[in-house]
């Protein structure tokens, strides 16, 4: 009797899993779709086309905006109460569109795949859009970073990695160098590098070799390089300046009161100007080139004081741009200077005798308009150089026959 009332409640057991079983599995998802629609679903390329032809990323970031310095600067306050704190918002005239053209992701691709830098990545040019964004690559610049991306120097101003040992140099960054250059058949180059006061000669022997094999894959490009201060050794600028550039580039960045706090402790205003003086004297008819920040604290006399020091070494070239803190880490922008203030210092430059000046906000060191107007001041002295040459052949040969 005990036996079958066991079954029996085993039976009423299994029973009861079974009902519980189909109960469970009779009911839907919280998240099901009880919807009885039947239609059929997109495929995937007709998503992928959706997307394809939908809005993209400038129809979300773009908008009008003025480059005359005609619009009122915009403040904003953020922070907890009681620690609030007021900011300027970024001027109107110093907003620059995303790089996103497919010329921009060839020229990236293209610097990767050869191992190079750029100083327009490492040190976030706000013209990296402009500048790599040209209708082809021919018609785009960018600034080759030698000699890796770690400076030994930490200039308050730069957003470049800093280390006392950076990694060693690439034996095979010259000849890749020249190799990208000649395959994007530019007219117009701008070398750059970091500081490398670990090395003996600071690098200059692998900048000049690399001038040396651009030179020799496309003669007919023009180099400018944007060098350092070498610790100030002069013989060391002499060999860069005679490798075969055709503008030498030297930045002393800011006025000469401000440099203790902007440039690296191994940096000073009067060895930038020594070297520019010594690249002057190494090369007849070499372009020297120089760059200056404003938005540091600078006084009108400190900046008039500036470019008669300049003039006194000869310095043709001189562009004046905005200072942006790239990062919080680094000095704060004492001021937006306003378009109108720009050219006025544009003006004043040429007044002084400078060949050229390129001055406004978003103007940094290699710039594009700059370097189209060196670029033909270059071969217009070449075909007058050539036309004087024929002259004096001419000459020799009619008393020759005489």
């Amino acid at each position: 009797m005990a036996t079958k009332s066991v079954n029996l409640r085993c039976l009423q057991n299994t029973s009861f899993v079974q009902s519980r079983s189909s109960f469970h599995l009779s009911r839907p998802f919280a998240t099901a779709n009880t919807s009885t629609d039947l239609s059929p679903r997109r495929s995937q390329k007709e998503f992928r086309d959706s997307l394809k032809n939908g809005p993209t990323l400038s129809d979300f970031v773009s908008a009008p905006f003025s480059s005359q310095g005609d619009s009122p600067l915009r403040t904003a306050v953020v922070g907890p109460p009681g620690r609030r704190k007021e900011f300027t918002r970024l001027p109107t005239w110093l907003q620059t569109p995303i790089p996103n053209n497919a010329n921009y992701k060839k020229i990236k691709a293209d610097l990767r795949g050869l191992n190079l830098h750029t100083v327009c990545e490492e040190a976030r040019c706000p013209n990296i859009s402009d500048c790599w964004g040209g209708s082809d690559k021919s018609a785009a610049t960018a600034t080759i970073m030698l000699m890796g991306d770690t400076c030994t120097r930490g200039c308050r101003f730069c957003s470049v990695k800093t280390s006392r040992a950076p990694p060693p140099l690439d034996p095979h960054e010259p000849e890749h160098t020249a190799e990208a250059l000649s395959r994007w058949g530019l007219g117009y180059v701008v070398l750059t590098s970091v500081d490398r006061d670990d090395l003996a000669d600071g690098g200059a022997a692998h900048f000049a070799e690399t001038i040396r094999k651009i030179k020799l894959k496309a003669p007919g490009m023009l180099v400018e390089a944007l060098t350092g201060d070498y610790a100030g050794d002069l013989q060391i600028v002499e060999m860069v300046a005679g490798s075969g550039l055709d503008v030498y580039a030297h930045n002393v960045e800011t006025v000469e009161e401000l440099t203790p706090m902007v440039r690296d402790r191994r940096a000073g205003f009067l060895q930038s100007l020594r070297v520019l003086k010594k690249a002057k004297e190494t090369k007849e008819g070499l372009i020297t080139k120089t760059s200056i920040m404003l938005g540091l604290g600078e006084t009108e006399e400190q900046l008039w004081e500036t470019l008669r020091a300049l003039r006194k070494v000869d310095v043709d070239v001189v562009t004046f741009g905005q200072y942006m803190q790239p990062t919080k880490r680094h000095m704060k922008v004492h001021e937006y200077v306003t378009p109108v203030v720009f050219e006025k210092w544009r003006r004043r430059a040429l007044e002084m005798g400078f060949l050229y000046c390129a001055s406004g906000p978003l103007v940094r060191s290699s710039y594009k308009a700059g370097e189209a107007f060196i670029e033909n001041v270059l071969k217009k002295r070449a075909r007058q150089g050539d036309l004087a040459m024929t002259a004096t052949a001419g000459e020799l040969s009619e008393r020759l026959i005489v």
